[in-house]
């Protein structure tokens, strides 16, 4: 099959050098005539492709203008037929010399694939029932002056692919129809929360304060201002400050940046909505949260069932809810509550063999690690983990039968996290004293711990009401309802390292 693809295709055995210099040529040949395409402004389309294929009944026999890149091209002496894509679909075109008379024709001979051209020309069905445009005027609306890969072989390699999305567009239909979805699903998500009476706004990327959550922030200078800033890794204390001033529901969809590892689930910039609720709690962000996804996935994909590589995922709404000391105990039989002091954690995780950092010895903190350890991959269909420990949460409201746990839920599907959720804490005393700690932690060398932000500690002295929040990362949603394996198959331009 190998030694077919390049018989069909000799052009692959040129040097890729030597084919540009010949598309140059042909460019500098086209502008000593005066015809060069850079210098057209405008060029009126009627219709796209997908409008005409959609709708041939009304086109049928009509003229029409359409306009896209040469994907195909099939040379037949005085006639010739190519196909162009444009923004939605490719369509078929019928050229011929008696058309387009002998210069023009002529010319568009020299067209190569990945040329931008124009047809006006009337709607038919060639007789193999393909509609088709039959070209009465071609127009050279762009030269490519860079070949793009070939048909049969692609644009596979994956760092290729992410570096040069346009050619990736372009070349592969299918990573075009991901981005298409992710902009529903990014249409749904707001349409969603307005009807839910939620307001968007927007809050700073910039910030003097690395907190909202435990992240290695990205550092960087004001020079006006001399002053160390961060990029934010949450926009949760800005949000919140915003209820504080009377706006009881609000929403930011929007960056946050995290100075961390990459891989198929995170990229250091993505995409995150976060939304809070006054007078709600926890319980009601479970609810909201389920309903939006399925929601969401209905509208968008026509189904609440889906599937994620080899598995089917339900949801439908109905999604289990279970604390995290208890589904630690179901999966690795170790009872938490029958745990009471940071020794006994200790002594515990290492006849499990879970890790810790000493910096990070505590019940608390080894109860999170248990449940990364033996839970979080077991979390297929949808579940809330509800009921973290205090010294993993120091911006939730702690339960007040069991002041050690706090009110917090994360939402995990096919064993990954999509979305974390507080009954907010507004004690600003309680609040002073666990940034202090963060901070205290920061100092000793904690890179995750965030700092005091003793303005937003002012801000709950004001007052603030009682209130649920949540976090919903989009781009692992994006992930999950487009059955894309890695983060950087839903981002346009991932993160990369330069190759040079």
């Amino acid at each position: 099959m190998q030694e077919n693809e390049n018989q069909n295709n000799p052009a692959e055995e040129l040097d890729i050098n030597h084919l540009m210099q010949i598309r140059r040529d042909k460019l500098k040949e086209l502008q000593e005539q005066g015809k060069n395409p850079y210098e057209i402004t405008k060029f009126d389309r009627t219709n796209t492709a997908g409008e005409i294929k959609t709708n041939y009944e009304k086109f049928e026999q009509k003229d029409v203008t359409v306009a896209g890149r040469i994907i195909a091209k099939r040379i037949m002496g005085k006639a010739s037929f190519c196909t162009i894509q444009d923004c939605d679909e490719k369509i078929q075109s019928y050229v011929s010399i008696n058309d387009l008379g002998e210069e023009s024709y002529k010319e568009f001979k020299t067209y190569d694939i990945g040329d931008i051209i124009g047809i006006t020309g009337f709607v038919f069905k060639t007789r193999t029932e393909e509609i088709s445009v039959h070209a009465k005027e071609v127009t050279l609306l762009t030269k490519s002056l860079r070949p793009l890969p070939e048909k049969f072989h692609g644009l596979k390699d994956p760092d290729l692919r992410y570096r040069q999305r346009y050619t990736d567009l372009i070349v592969n239909p299918e990573v075009k129809e991901t981005f298409v979805l992710r902009s529903k699903i990014f249409k749904e998500i707001r349409a969603f929360m307005d009807k839910k009476g939620y307001m968007e706004v927007e809050t700073p990327a910039l910030t003097t304060v690395a907190t909202g959550d435990a992240a290695r922030p990205f550092i960087t200078h004001h020079n006006t201002l001399n002053l160390e800033m961060y990029l934010r890794i949450a926009p949760e204390l800005n949000l919140k400050r915003l209820i504080v001033g009377g706006i009881d529901k609000v929403f930011e969809i929007g960056k946050n940046f995290r100075n961390e590892g990459m891989d198929i689930k995170h990229n250091p910039e993505f995409t995150n909505m976060e939304f809070y609720s006054a007078y709600e709690d926890y319980n009601d962000m479970m609810n909201i949260a389920e309903e939006l996804i399925s929601t969401v996935a209905k509208n968008v994909l026509g189904t609440t069932k889906i599937t994620y590589g080899e598995t089917e995922i339900d949801l439908t709404p109905g999604w289990r809810r279970i604390t995290m000391i208890d589904a630690i105990k179901e999966v690795s039989g170790v009872d938490f509550n029958t745990i009471k002091t940071d020794e006994e954690a200790q002594a515990i995780a290492k006849e499990k063999g879970v890790e810790f950092e000493e910096i990070k010895n505590t019940r608390g903190h080894i109860i999170n690690e248990f449940f990364e350890t033996f839970v979080e991959e077991t979390l297929i269909q949808p579940t809330f983990i509800m009921d973290y420990p205090v010294e993993i949460s120091p911006l939730t409201k702690r339960k007040k039968e069991q002041p050690e746990l706090v009110e917090r839920f994360e939402l995990f599907i096919g064993g990954r996290e999509y979305g974390n959720a507080y009954s907010e804490l507004n004690d600003p005393i309680d609040q002073y004293e666990r940034l202090a700690k963060q901070a205290e932690a920061k100092a000793k060398g904690d890179e995750e711990a965030g700092g005091m932000d003793e303005d937003f500690v002012q801000a709950l002295e004001i007052g603030l009401p009682p209130t649920g929040g949540m976090g919903i990362g989009l781009d692992r949603l994006v992930m999950l309802l487009t059955n894309s394996a890695s983060i950087r198959d839903v981002i346009f331009f991932p993160t990369m390292k330069p190759l040079n």
